[in-house]
């Protein structure tokens, strides 16, 4: 049974109604159903489906003495969603699977909490998005898809299917400014999940197989640009995303992906000018302009071997005007739309996809 976890948040999902009997005039509120990751056992036989769950967690955040406020996030991520509009096949299922909260208990066990989750996500036949929270939750949603890879390994071993290539080989995509490969000798934070990741890989011989976009020079020290050479991480800069070649970044992105199995996505909404995203933990100044993400996000999409998503430090104390959860929600929608498309479930209106 998962501790801290609260599954009922329908109350959220509040919105505009145009119609209740037309399909093509519903919006999310309309279609967003409930699912308790604590009773449910049989797996979605539906064509796809994807499970919704809020990690209402900035305690990573404030051990990084950053601004806390990404708790809240994801329920006014929900308030956001609610009224996109349902732009996909009926049989495409969305659940809510609640949130994950930290009352009286740390950072640890908390991700712990985050990954048991996400593994039942995943072993439910569903694409899990998580919430964020700060970008701790990284950690935690990793820690769900690396379990359920190597359940997948298990049993292929168990059934006498595995061969010489079998291997648990998980990819992350991170759009961020920041590294986040702090040490964590003093316990972790919201700075040091992929270092701890990293370690986690040498101790099991797994690859560090970790691709960070939208990285600012200013925002990291040399010593963190040092530990990124010595372990390989094939990194790309916010001013090549923003200002060049989309070849060029396609060419990088898919030289990644194209050596792992599975990934996994994560954004970190610190990564994107204040213009767009002012309400974040590490406002950025001249951080990344949201067209130039979304067109790379379709293309790691479209290589269907994303098997997960996150959207981290999302801070409603700090957004005004909601602008933040207003482009988490959008980034979200992105996400949905782009796999139903890959599946043949997304609405073509006027020869072109939705969204």
């Amino acid at each position: 049974m998962l501790k801290n976890y609260y599954f009922d948040v329908t109350d959220q999902w509040q919105g505009r109604i145009d119609s209740e009997e037309d399909y093509d005039a519903f919006r999310w509120h309309q279609r967003i159903r409930p699912l308790d990751l604590n009773s449910v056992t049989e797996p979605f036989s539906g064509p796809l489906g994807f499970g919704l769950i809020g990690f209402c967690c900035d305690l990573g955040v404030k051990r990084n003495k950053g601004r806390a406020g990404a708790a809240l996030g994801p329920n006014l991520l929900r308030k956001k969603l609610s009224n996109l509009p349902c732009v996909f096949d009926p049989g495409v299922s969305l659940y809510d699977c609640g949130n994950i909260v930290t009352d009286g208990i740390e950072l640890e066990e908390a991700q712990s909490i985050l990954a048991e989750a996400v593994q039942k996500i995943l072993s439910l036949n569903l694409f899990p998005i998580v919430m964020g929270g700060g970008h701790e939750t990284t950690f935690g949603h990793y820690m769900g898809e690396l379990a359920h890879e190597k359940e997948i390994l298990e049993e292929k071993i168990r059934s006498g299917r595995k061969d010489e290539s079998s291997k648990v080989d998980l990819g992350i995509i991170s759009f961020d400014a920041h590294f986040d490969m702090r040490p964590y000798d003093g316990g972790a934070s919201s700075g040091s999940m992929f270092r701890q990741i990293a370690d986690i890989c040498e101790k099991e011989e797994m690859p560090f197989a970790y691709m960070p976009l939208g990285i600012q020079r200013h925002s990291n020290t040399v010593s963190l640009f040092k530990e990124a050479e010595r372990l390989g991480v094939p990194y790309m800069l916010a001013r090549t995303l923003q200002y060049g070649s989309r070849e060029e970044v396609y060419e990088h992105v898919d030289d990644f992906m194209y050596q792992h199995k599975n990934a996994y996505m994560t954004i970190c909404t610190d990564v994107f000018s204040t213009a767009f995203a002012p309400g974040v933990s590490a406002p950025q100044a001249l951080g990344l302009d949201p067209q130039a993400v979304v067109p790379i996000m379709k293309h790691i999409l479209r290589t269907r071997k994303v098997r997960g998503f996150d959207i981290c430090e999302i801070s409603p104390r700090f957004d005004q005007d909601d602008t933040t959860a207003s482009l988490g929600a959008v980034l979200i929608f992105t996400v949905v739309v782009t796999l139903c498309q890959l599946n043949g479930l997304a609405v073509n209106v006027g020869g072109d996809y939705y969204g």
